[in-house]
């Protein structure tokens, strides 16, 4: 194996672990929304406001199935990371088979699912007649490439269950240029217009994928896998499927909630929709801090879970919960004076009402970005010791209360009553984790101490 590499997250420091453990993923999050972003002003400054409300409309929908694509990915990978704590080589890597397993199969199923019922999920959810066709041939390219989707994030997430969160990271930076490019080609050069920026999306995600596979084998001898690995092992399968459905689910049911919020936006016409997704563009770049320490504490709970160390998650989680907070602090303040600047980059010609709407959204926001990170902190520790119930739970609270903003708020408030419903979703969510934390670690500590 390459010890040089992976990391044995169960022993120094818990705050150092964590913090830098955290960085490369941040970057690497970083980098995606860059070049997320960077598509999303290609479309809005090439195609217009038309174009950009079509790829916006389909965000809600896109979370929806990629939501559960990464989800289900991320769950398949923490019993290797439980594995790898335990040093338990053998079992680590009868667990990377089997995943491959599910993963194959769901990647199918999702594929075949979402390119069929696309179009009437977009009609369902009251997407404007002047846009439908071009979301239509956006969300259909982003789902025949689910694949790519599915391979980048196992793979990734496997490599990171061994403590390594560099190497994802350098072959995102890559694809980030690469995607960046092909949407020039694409869209300037070739005039394949909302296509060109999904394909380009699509291709950009594959390549990462394979590198991370070619990586993999190379480099850690340890998922070097045998046919025996890949005999059928239907009780590691009902194991990763236990973790991996409920992460998966809670991805697609908060997506849900943002499905039924986008019908409710949909109703104040294509430029609330296009102001909409510049200002969740721009939340969602200031924000990385967050997922990048989630996808941290699901490995460092997974790693110490397997050693046996609940006093370090202990200490783990309160020192990222401090550091958590003070960045949701940072992050409100940064996007409060800079939201019209980065707003206006979306926003094609001199059109002040759409960046005004969009400079509404992330000031209403910003202000509740504390309950935003404590969702990542203590929703990935619960599923990084196996924990799942209560993750998923969350997002029932979640989709629940955006449900309820959506057929309410907008229809007193107007489009505040939009923006309103993301914050009341953090809240819903935040609060019941952080009381079920602190329940079951309490509960396991109970039993350590009378063992």
């Amino acid at each position: 194996m390459s010890k040089n590499l992976s990391k044995d997250m169960t022993v120094g420091s818990p705050f150092k672990i964590i913090v830098l453990f955290a960085i490369p993923v941040l970057v690497g999050n970083v980098f995606q929304q860059l070049y997320s972003m960077v598509d999303t002003i290609i479309v809005g400054q090439s195609l217009g406001t038309d174009a950009l409300a079509a790829v916006g409309s389909t965000g809600s929908l896109n979370f929806l199935v990629n939501g559960f694509s990464t989800g289900i990915a991320g769950g398949f990978a923490v019993l290797p990371a439980q594995f790898f704590g335990a040093k338990d080589e053998k079992k680590l890597r009868k667990s990377v088979a089997q995943a491959i397993w599910l993963c194959a199969f769901f990647t199918i199923l999702l594929t075949i699912l979402a390119v069929v019922f696309s179009r009437p999920v977009l009609t369902l959810m009251k997407t404007p007649d002047n846009i439908i066709g071009m979301a239509d041939v956006y969300i259909k390219t982003i789902f025949w490439g689910i694949c790519a989707t599915i391979l980048y994030n196992m793979c990734a997430c496997v490599i990171r269950a061994l403590g390594d969160s560099r190497t994802p990271l350098y072959f995102l930076i890559l694809a980030s240029f690469l995607n960046i490019g092909l949407d020039l080609l694409f869209i300037m050069v070739f005039h394949w217009g909302v296509f060109g920026a999904a394909f380009a999306t699509v291709v950009s995600q594959a390549v990462a994928g394979i590198l991370c596979v070619i990586y993999a084998i190379k480099k850690y001898s340890i998922l070097h896998l045998t046919g025996e690995d890949f005999a059928p092992d239907f009780a590691m399968m009902r194991k990763h499927l236990g973790i991996g459905l409920p992460m998966a689910f809670q991805f697609s049911i908060t997506a849900i909630g943002t499905v039924v919020l986008q019908s409710a936006l949909n109703t104040f016409g294509s430029d609330k929709i296009a102001a909409y997704t510049a200002g969740c563009k721009v939340e969602q770049l200031v924000t990385q801090i967050a997922p990048a320490i989630g996808v941290t504490m699901a490995n460092y709970g997974g790693q110490n879970l397997g050693a046996g160390r609940l006093d370090r998650i202990k200490k783990g989680v309160t020192s990222c919960t401090v550091l958590t907070i003070s960045l949701a602090v940072i992050s409100a303040v940064v996007l409060y004076f800079s939201g019209e600047w980065l707003a206006g980059l979306f926003i094609s010609g001199d059109q002040p009402e759409v960046v005004r709407a969009a400079v509404t959204y992330v000031n209403t926001i910003c202000v509740f970005f504390p309950f935003l990170y404590m969702i990542f902190v203590y929703r990935n520790i619960l599923q990084g010791i196996g924990r799942s119930f209560m993750p998923l739970m969350a997002g029932v609270f979640e989709l629940i209360a955006r449900c309820v903003v959506s057929f309410t708020l907008p229809q007193r408030m107007g489009y505040i009553g939009v923006c309103l419903a993301g914050p009341v979703a953090w809240i819903a969510a935040a609060v019941p984790l952080c009381i079920a934390y602190y329940v079951i670690v309490g509960k396991m500590s109970k039993k350590n101490r009378i063992a």
